[in-house]
């Protein structure tokens, strides 16, 4: 089984590949030459397709998904849950600090992930911020990014949404390389990352559902904002500015969070772990 949905992925990937290859943008005028410099998107046509199957996704799967977890768990289970699963990042936020060359900050996630894996209960608590250690998260894409790597153009994964080149060989790196990964899989779990990552998504898309929908009716070019809105994030999230909830994973629409350029929409809840407001 483990070696048929290696398969697919493989398929997937190589199909995902093929779409992007035959819907390169045909720089045939000036008028398109000078949209890709300033867009870097050569990839558009298949991008916006990829991106509806996404928003297709987004709307038969992980909306009524993320409707039945809202009904099924009152807000103090949901935040033990957000609590629980940023817990899970910080070993490979950790080491992500030390490659980064940020040795005090991968000190305070490996404090804040033995204080609340034990006196939170596996993080379902926060017991860390009390006592100096705030939350935040790295991962690979970020690492190579502090490394000097260029990002590459605009790329719209199919599942995982919005990326890039650096970013997308970032979520590979980030499935074999993290701890709680290898610890998994090495205990049987064959799919730790998966549902690791539906659950983040899902979760994600409980707490910010109202600002997808509200941005989606506000934009008059859906896929155009959510790419503006991803580099500005990832921007921020790279140099650290305005850390917020929002955990690498699955990404099936759009990121909600980040610096709007206009037409703000309505604010998400604030952060659990830090108490601020997402994108802020």
């Amino acid at each position: 089984m483990a070696n048929l949905v290696r398969r697919g992925g493989l398929l997937a990937v190589l199909f995902s590949a093929l779409i992007l290859v035959s819907g390169c943008v045909v720089l045939d005028s000036p008028e398109k030459i000078a949209q890709v410099e300033e867009t870097n998107d050569p990839f558009e046509p298949a991008n916006r397709y990829i991106f509806e199957v996404n928003r297709f996704l987004d709307e038969f799967m992980l909306k009524p998904a993320a409707a039945w977890y809202n009904a099924a768990l009152p807000q103090p289970a949901q935040d033990g849950v957000q609590r629980f699963l940023a817990n899970l990042r910080l070993p490979w936020t950790a080491i992500n600090d030390f490659f980064q060359g940020r040795p005090d900050r991968s000190y305070q996630a490996l404090a804040r992930f033995v204080i609340n894996s034990t006196a939170g209960i596996l993080g379902v608590f926060d017991v860390a911020t009390g006592l100096g250690f705030p939350h935040h998260d790295e991962d690979s894409g970020q690492t190579f990014a502090v490394m000097g790597a260029p990002e590459g153009p605009y790329l719209m994964l199919p599942v995982f949404g919005p990326s890039n080149p650096r970013d997308a060989f970032g979520l590979v790196v980030d499935y074999f390389a993290d701890p709680v990964n290898i610890v998994g899989r090495n205990n049987g779990v064959e799919y730790t990352s998966t549902i690791r990552g539906a659950s983040t998504a899902i979760d994600n898309r409980n707490r910010n559902g109202q600002v997808v929908d509200d941005l989606q009716k506000r934009s008059t070019d859906f896929y155009a904002t959510v790419r503006s809105v991803y580099r500005q994030r990832r921007d921020a999230q790279i140099q650290n500015r305005g850390e917020d909830s929002n955990y690498p994973g699955p990404r099936l629409s759009v990121e909600p969070a980040g610096a709007w350029t206009k037409n703000p929409p309505v604010p998400p809840r604030p952060d659990i772990n830090t108490g601020r407001v997402p994108g802020q």
